[in-house]
């Protein structure tokens, strides 16, 4: 029993995104596969997009299916405000309502602070303004509904620390400035939502993956992240599963303005 005499929730039920909808952006991509997947086997049907309609629904089919769950891939461009109001809309109509969203929909960094042109670092930086204003629609949805929320914005540990140059110095180029401020913004943003929309049971957290190289990583430049890392190993895409469904469930129901970092301990030097 809690101390008000209710019924404490079993670790289960906490976890458990049986008849949530989830919008999850950027869903097919090689970590928002793997956050797609988590949620679907909590039992949330997930509605994920991508820039590409039919990766958009070969990744959706793909999910696991339990329960009455149902899932749907849509296009939806975040860099693009008519296109992410236009996606936030099909979602809705796919889903009838949506409880969760994940920001993870990401376009791809501009050149290093050697080569860097203002007008990429300012596309790059257009990134958070479609975190916001779909977060926004979010917000708006719930509110007119009278529900509750959660809201994840992928950050990254790179939105806390600086790189180290002798990581990629010699096989690549550096890691882009850009990338940096973005999200060093989006942790920040996180806090800023977080307390204004509180009030409107709406919670805000920030999921701020370490290294979680793909494959197409140059293999030097891993071996030499790996000697910077307490745990001496890159994530696995999987090992981001469990953090997802803490966020997006009432696992974490008295967490919002948080930045959930989960780097091999990376942050921890």
């Amino acid at each position: 029993m809690t101390a008000k005499g209710d019924r404490e929730p079993t670790i289960h039920e906490l976890f458990d995104l049986t008849g949530k909808g989830v919008l999850l952006t950027g869903g097919a991509g090689f970590l928002g596969s793997a956050m797609s997947r988590a949620l679907a086997e909590a039992g949330a049907s997930v509605v994920l997009t991508s820039r590409d309609a039919s990766r958009a629904r070969t990744a959706a089919e793909a999910l696991p299916r339990p329960g009455a769950a149902r899932h749907h891939g849509i296009v939806l461009d975040h860099m693009d405000p008519v296109a992410l109001e236009r996606g936030f809309a099909e979602a809705l109509t796919l889903a009838g309502k949506i409880d969760v969203l994940v920001n993870n929909g990401h376009e791809g960094p501009p050149n290093d602070w050697t080569t860097v042109t203002p007008e990429q670092f300012s596309r790059h930086l257009a990134n958070a303004t479609g975190y916001f204003l779909l977060a926004r629609l979010m917000r708006n949805h719930v509110v007119e509904r009278g529900a509750p929320a959660s809201i994840v914005l992928l950050g990254s540990m790179y939105g806390q620390v600086a790189s180290y140059p002798d990581a990629y110095e010699g096989i690549c180029n550096a890691s882009p400035v850009a990338y940096h401020a973005l999200k060093g913004g989006l942790i920040h943003m996180t806090r800023h939502l977080a307390v204004y929309w509180a009030r409107d049971r709406v919670r805000v957290n920030c999921l701020s993956p370490g290294p979680f190289p793909s494959e197409k990583a140059p293999a030097a430049m891993v071996e030499r992240l790996c000697t910077k890392l307490p745990m001496k190993r890159m994530g696995l895409p999987h090992e981001l599963k469990g953090a997802i469904v803490f966020l997006a469930s009432d696992a974490s129901s008295y967490m919002t303005g948080q930045n959930l970092t989960i780097d091999g301990g990376w942050t921890a030097w």
